[in-house]
């Protein structure tokens, strides 16, 4: 959370997305006067006297460059706290182990990979047990609750089916029940989605795309008005270590400053991409939120103000083979895991980023092994076009 005063908080949320994204958090350097923030490459801090220093002990607890990209990423989802991570599966780990043995997870079945394998793999063994649900149906959502369901975990746009999920309906119905929502706006970005304004009680993201851009660092963050869960959760950092390095804070400070620009373009180049996969003979069931024939249009019309950089598709024929012959053939698009940097990604789930589900959950919620993601980049259009026309001539 920064340092600054309600009064200063409110004026900064009267702002406009920009605005805040290049300053909020931040104030020129106290000793130098530096415009940048500066990266507080230090283990520890002097002290007064025992107990009396200037906010700062030890860097696994706080820092200062740490500390104002806090206050950049709460700003940014609205929020009064802003807690970061090593990771963003860290996050996801901190929050979990803010649980008890015997509490119970609902959580979105189609959902990353690696939040998926902790879930399952980490924390099952530890009673802390997950039901996986399709969250494009609310009344399948509320059928899965228990007396011991104490968290609702929620991705909308799903990794990889681009499911949309109604925040604000199951924050509603969660609440209902007492329970915690927490929401990873990874896909989105605080840029196109603001859960906490929706009903959500926790925003988890993965710094490491969106918000850093530029694909050289990883960090996590969780965003939260609620001072119980930060006090959590700022615990967790102290306790287990899971504490970003101020590298990788300054490097996604630099990233959030071009945001709203990024965006805009990722955003522009995957609508036209889309919109180019759903007219083509080779593709079959193209994923994108921005198509109107996307189930999720409406919703993410509602909940939304773009309709993100991310696309899946399956060929026409279902063909794996075929599939991998595409990702041979791309030379623009990159294979590689990962998502949301300035450059475009083009992956195969089933082997690559989802491959720690098991391959019969994985056909249980329509992840076939011919679906292909796409982080549409903020390179040139019409190279991006060519570069895909290209592959799927190949097959």
């Amino acid at each position: 959370m920064s340092d600054s005063s309600p009064n200063d908080r409110a004026a900064d949320a009267a702002r406009g997305f920009g605005t805040r994204a290049v300053h909020a958090g931040q104030q020129p350097d106290p000793a130098t006067g530096a415009v940048m923030t500066p990266i507080y490459q230090t283990s520890t801090y002097a002290q007064e006297a025992p107990g009396d220093h200037k906010g700062h002990e030890y860097s696994r607890v706080s820092n200062p460059t740490r500390t104002a990209l806090e206050g950049n990423l709460a700003d940014l989802e609205g929020a009064e706290h802003g807690i970061a991570f090593s990771s963003g599966v860290a996050g996801i780990d901190a929050t979990v182990k803010s649980l008890r043995p015997g509490d119970h997870i609902v959580a979105t079945d189609d959902l990353y990979g690696g939040t998926y394998r902790l879930l399952r793999e980490v924390f099952d063994p530890l009673n802390i047990e997950t039901s996986f649900v399709d969250m494009s149906d609310p009344d399948a959502v509320t059928a899965a609750f228990t007396d011991a369901t104490t968290l609702l975990w929620v991705e909308t746009p799903t990794n990889p089916l681009m499911r949309l999920v109604d925040i604000e309906a199951l924050s509603e119905r969660a609440h209902d029940h007492d329970m915690t929502v927490a929401v990873d706006n990874t896909f989105a970005t605080p840029y196109l989605q603001q859960p906490l304004s929706l009903g959500a009680d926790l925003v988890l993201h993965s710094a490491t795309k969106y918000l850093g851009g530029h694909s050289d660092l990883i960090l996590g963050a969780v965003c939260t008005d609620s001072d119980e869960w930060a006090e959590k959760l700022r615990f967790q950092v102290k306790s287990t270590g899971a504490s970003p390095g101020p590298m990788d804070c300054f490097l996604t400070l630099r990233g959030t400053k071009t945001l709203h620009l990024r965006m805009e373009q990722h955003c522009s180049n995957a609508r036209r991409l889309a919109q180019m996969l759903n007219a083509h003979e080779t593709v079959g069931h193209v994923r994108y939120p921005g198509l109107p024939s996307h189930p999720g249009h409406a919703l993410a019309q509602k909940q939304m103000s773009g309709y993100g950089g991310m696309i899946s598709f399956e060929l026409a024929d279902d063909d794996m083979d075929k599939a991998l012959t595409i990702l041979d053939e791309v030379d623009v698009f990159t294979l590689a895991e990962s998502l949301g940097g300035v450059e475009s990604l083009i992956e195969h789930p089933a082997s690559m980023t989802h491959a720690s589900i098991p391959a019969e959950e994985r056909q249980k919620i329509g992840l076939t092994d011919s679906l292909i993601r796409l982080s549409v980049g903020v390179e040139s259009f019409d190279d991006l076009r060519d570069d895909l026309d290209h592959a799927l001539a190949q097959v």
